[in-house]
């Protein structure tokens, strides 16, 4: 399982030109699913995000967490994420979670992430997305299960 987080001052997604969901400040999550990824991979990880210190104390280091600063979560699926691009110039998805497994596992984990931190909002997997957003520093990390 892959996670890329961007620490946001807003994001929205929006879905036949509809905003679908939008947070303020806080942490744009996109989150790649591969074939062995299971339930407790996802947990895992995504505590590991709510608690990652990557927003500033009162000295302006990166000491607080989402959890700290009370921020909100966008969650988004990703597939991209698991491509691989070590040959040739087409990623391959070999990795990647199948589609019914991985909308799944998303559903599983959204409701399961909702109900551990509620300011989450979400993007809808298999959706043709548009993510807006204010990346803040710019700050961007990749964490893996």
């Amino acid at each position: 399982m892959i996670a890329l987080i961007q620490r946001v001052n807003h994001a929205s997604v929006s879905i036949a030109g509809e905003v679908h969901s939008q947070i303020g400040q806080g942490l744009l999550l996109l989150l790649g699913l591969e074939k062995e990824d299971t339930f407790s991979d996802g947990q895992r990880l995504i505590r590991k995000v709510l608690a990652y210190r990557v927003f500033a104390d009162d000295l302006d280091r990166m000491n607080l967490s989402l959890k700290d600063i009370s921020g909100e979560l966008l969650l988004v699926s990703q597939f991209t994420l698991a491509g691989s691009t070590q040959k040739g110039l087409r990623p391959s998805f070999s990795s990647a979670m199948p589609p019914e497994p991985a909308k799944a596992l998303y559903e599983e984990l959204v409701a399961w992430v909702k109900n551990e931190y509620p300011a989450t909002s979400t993007g809808e997997f298999g959706a043709d997305m548009k993510i807006s957003l204010e990346n803040d520093g710019p700050v961007t990390f990749i964490l893996n299960s």
